[in-house]
């Protein structure tokens, strides 16, 4: 099954890093968060990315292009103009960058990848999203329900920590950022059969979260498999900065990989 990435939204929540980079490209570690999603689909076997591209794309294609060079030690031979690479840890991966318009909505950007995935199911996510979803039992769950789409919904941490009260308003305790008000928003890691392009009406204007999905869901064709796990976006420059002490203290939930 393959696997699309929106990956071409101009990140302006973030726009300390975004203005040199698209926020795919902004490193959690020394890698882009791009990385470590494709990393964790990786680890459940998808291994077959289409990458949506729009905002600074070409960045996101000189990584690619240039993948040996960012992962193994190499030698460059200037005189003889020869290059030998002293590692292979690239991954088992085939990565398809598909150039979708810089002012294209998401609906509009999943429409001009059509050609590679209209074939068979394939998954879909945003580019700034980590989560330890299990995916197996994200795609055994759509199948079972044989709907058009499954989206995974989630329960974004509070932002601030509360407090706890008793009867008569003093204060019993403290509770850091639990979690949020009980209502479930869609957390991405979407899995959708290739019938969903008929609902990607407008083009390029077409919002997935709009249209689209209200109609598949006013029809019973658009389901949600509810993760009560991690699950954090990285739309600014706190978010980064949780996500990476989470990968330095040795306790990110994503990484899954050895």
């Amino acid at each position: 099954m393959k696997v699309a990435i929106l990956a071409g939204g101009y990140g302006t929540r973030i726009s300390e890093e975004s203005v040199l980079k698209p926020k795919p490209m902004v490193e959690i570690g020394d890698k882009p968060i791009l990385w470590h999603i494709m990393k964790y689909y990786s680890s459940f076997g998808f291994n077959e990315f289409i990458v949506l591209l729009g905002y600074k794309g070409y960045l996101v294609k000189e990584y690619f292009a240039n993948y040996y060079l960012h992962q193994c030690d190499i030698t460059i031979d200037t005189i003889n103009n020869k290059m030998q690479i002293h590692s292979n840890e690239s991954e088992d991966w085939k990565v398809t960058l598909v150039d979708t318009g810089l002012e294209t909505m998401t609906g509009g950007r999943l429409l001009r990848a059509k050609r590679f995935l209209d074939q068979e199911p394939f998954m879909l996510t945003y580019g700034d999203g980590l989560a330890n979803v299990d995916l197996n039992e994200l795609v055994s769950f759509h199948k079972a329900h044989g709907k058009t789409m499954t989206l995974t919904a989630v329960q974004p941490e509070g932002r601030f920590g509360s407090l706890v009260l008793s009867n008569t308003k003093a204060v019993e305790s403290f509770m850091e950022k639990p979690a949020g008000d009980g209502g479930w928003i869609n957390g991405g890691f979407f899995v959708c059969e290739p019938h969903l392009f008929e609902y990607l009406k407008e083009k390029d204007k077409t919002i997935l979260e709009r249209k689209p999905l209200e109609e598949l869901a006013h029809k019973g064709e658009l389901y949600s498999y509810c993760h009560k796990g991690f699950w954090q976006c990285m739309d600014t420059l706190r978010d980064k900065e949780r996500l990476n002490l989470l990968l330095e203290s040795g306790d990110a939930p994503w990484k899954i990989w050895s």
